[in-house]
């Protein structure tokens, strides 16, 4: 037998076809436009962990395109995505017709842009803008708080311009000032914390 690329797997139709195909190309093939409306990044990240649920958990290699769509729905749900499959076919999985809409909240705030008045000496000031930029989004009650640009953000506040150990400590000490931050200034709501 023929070894399988890591991001594989072997698909099983509703007609009994096997296929192999990466994670992410089906993912698409299955949500069909809604995968456009979607952050790209979303979707990758739905289909590597649907893979490692069958690849490394479960230790499979072939699944159907049934448990697949079943277990992709639930990973996007857990990103706050309400999935509604239009025609559902007798073996249970989606038609390529599937809609996607955010049902979540989200509070979102880009870590470059809230370093870029700083520089390598004013870290201290940096985490304070920080601090107050989360009080904020908290304030209004969001279901998630999402912030990007964590490499950028850590490349920024160190100088430097490729990725280095330093850069590596200051994403560090970012992250770990958002999670303490988020602990202290949540109140008790139910809310989500994503850095990235």
């Amino acid at each position: 037998m023929i070894r399988l690329r890591e991001d594989c797997l072997v698909f099983r139709t509703a007609d009994g076809l096997t296929i192999p195909c990466t994670a992410e190309e089906v993912t698409v093939e299955i949500m069909g436009d809604a995968a456009g409306a979607i952050d790209p990044e979303v979707v990758r990240s739905a289909a590597a962990a649907v893979l490692h649920y069958f690849k490394t958990e479960l230790g499979r290699e072939e699944v159907s395109v049934s448990e697949f769509s079943i277990a992709l729905e639930r990973i996007l749900r857990g990103f706050g995505f309400q999935i509604s499959y239009a025609d559902k076919p007798a073996d249970g999985s989606p038609s390529v017709s599937t809609g996607a809409k955010a049902v979540r909240r989200i509070a979102e705030a880009d870590l470059v842009e809230l370093a870029a008045d700083f520089g390598p000496a004013c870290e201290l000031f940096f985490f304070q803008k920080l601090r107050e930029n989360l009080k904020t989004k908290l304030a209004a009650a969001p279901d998630v708080v999402r912030f990007s640009g964590l490499r950028g953000c850590a490349k920024r506040l160190t100088g430097s311009r490729r990725w280095s150990h330093r850069c590596e400590e200051a994403s560090d000490r970012i992250v770990g000032f958002l999670r303490e931050s988020f602990t202290r200034d949540n109140g008790g709501h139910r809310c989500a914390l994503v850095v990235s």
